[in-house]
């Protein structure tokens, strides 16, 4: 429970006071997205259009990798709209996708993050 409440302020601290080890969300990774991966990784891929965004008005913060998602839960809940409730199956999808998402962000950035002090630890025992 506490760890919650402490990551985000030490993410701005060490942002702050430790730039070399701390990524920044505004900057593209520094090292190789294959490296550790023996097999590769399996590549993200956009379901939705550019088009299909545009014309169903999604925000441009919801553009991401789940909204071929909230395209269905829309479209469900536009179809059945006085009991709206009955695209909760469409909702749960498209948070759960969301989820997966983040956690899959938040291992980017934890990757980065020990990767650079394991390079910063080389270099200091050169």
């Amino acid at each position: 429970m506490g760890n919650s409440v402490t990551t985000y302020a030490t993410g701005g601290f060490n942002l702050y006071f430790h730039p070399e080890i701390t990524p920044s969300p505004l900057e593209e990774p520094t090292f190789d997205p294959l490296m550790g991966f023996e097999n590769g990784r399996k590549e993200r891929v956009m379901i939705a259009t550019e088009e299909e965004l545009r014309s169903a008005k999604i925000p441009l913060d919801e553009r991401d990798y789940c909204a071929h998602h909230l395209l269905a839960y829309r479209s469900c809940r536009r179809d059945n709209w006085p009991w709206a409730a009955k695209c909760h199956h469409g909702k749960h999808a498209y948070l759960n996708c969301r989820y997966d998402d983040f956690v899959i962000r938040m291992k980017e950035y934890e990757r980065e993050r020990r990767l650079r002090v394991k390079q910063q630890k080389k270099a200091a025992e050169e």
